[in-house]
This record gives structure tokens, C-alpha cells and sequence, in this order.
């Protein structure tokens, strides 16, 4: 069975920072991507970041580009989020997700095909 979790979601304060991690577990997956997700209440879902298995390729959204990292550590089936510079604007829920047969080796508009339950980040002014 597929698994992943997340965790390391907080309350913050604008200016600070977060780490989340994602652990993933369940498959084994000739390539995949691990991506990075968030829903805010009343907005749609929207795509932060990926990584791809294989050569570890990464992609950014516009809105995080510059201030979230995405990393991943195979040893420990774990990628990570660090989040710095946060504002008010990044409080949701944050998802990671799989795809098991991810384009050009990472896209945040692939199919992604698991999911985990979520972290809640939230950012105070």
C-alpha cells in the first residue's frame, strides 16, 4: 500500500521558517516524482514544487521560486520542503503527492496518483 506522510506544518510568524517532510512508503516504482502541493480555504489546490527520482530534476512554481527548496534523501524515502521567508499568504495545507510515471522526469502537471493527508502551515502578520 502506498503511503505518505507528511509533517513539520506550524504556526509561524512572517519572516520565518518551516521544514516539512514527506515520507513515502508502499512502492517501488521504476521512476517516480514526489511533489509538493497546497490548499488554501476557498482556493484551489495549487502546485509548489517537484522532484524526480531518477536524476532528482526539480521545478518550481512562480509564487515559492526563490524562497522554497525542495530535497529529497532516498536513504530515508523522505523529500523535504524548506520554506523560508514565509508570509501570511502561504497559510493552507500542505500536500505531498507521487506520480508514477512523471514527464520529463518531474512536472508539476503530471498525474499524480497518491496522496497524503497533509500538514497545516500557518503564517500570523
Amino acid at each position: 500500500e502506498v503511503q505518505l506522510v507528511e509533517s513539520g506544518g506550524g504556526l509561524v510568524q512572517a519572516g520565518g521558517s518551516l521544514r516539512l517532510s514527506c515520507i513515502a512508503s508502499g512502492f517501488t516504482f521504476d521512476d517516480y516524482a514526489i511533489g509538493w502541493f497546497r490548499q488554501a480555504p476557498g482556493k484551489e489546490r495549487e502546485a509548489l514544487s517537484c522532484v524526480g527520482y531518477a536524476d532528482e530534476i526539480t521545478y518550481y512554481s512562480d509564487s515559492v521560486k526563490g524562497r522554497f527548496t525542495i530535497s529529497s534523501d532516498k536513504g530515508k524515502n523522505t523529500v523535504y520542503l524548506q520554506m523560508n521567508n514565509l508570509i501570511p499568504e502561504d497559510t493552507a495545507n500542505y500536500y505531498c503527492a507521487v506520480d508514477r510515471d512523471p514527464p520529463f522526469g518531474c512536472s508539476l502537471y503530471g498525474v499524480w496518483d497518491y496522496w497524503g493527508q497533509g500538514t497545516q502551515v500557518t503564517v500570523s502578520s
